[in-house]
């Protein structure tokens, strides 16, 4: 996953916490995951059309 071991993943953690606080950090975490989860639905419902275009435009 990018190359992102376990201490990477504690200092990112720690870096958020101190920009964040412990109040804010699990809503910018929902909000993250929300996000992610709504690109890779827009980009499954924008494949197909581009699978349908490259097709036309091979004929």
């Amino acid at each position: 996953m990018f190359g992102l071991g376990v201490p990477e993943l504690i200092l990112i953690l720690v870096i958020g916490l101190v920009i964040f606080g412990p109040g804010k950090l699990p809503g910018v975490g929902k909000a993250l995951g929300q996000s992610i989860k709504e690109f890779k639905e827009a980009n499954k419902e924008d494949e197909p059309k581009q699978l349908a275009s490259a097709d036309a435009d091979k004929k």
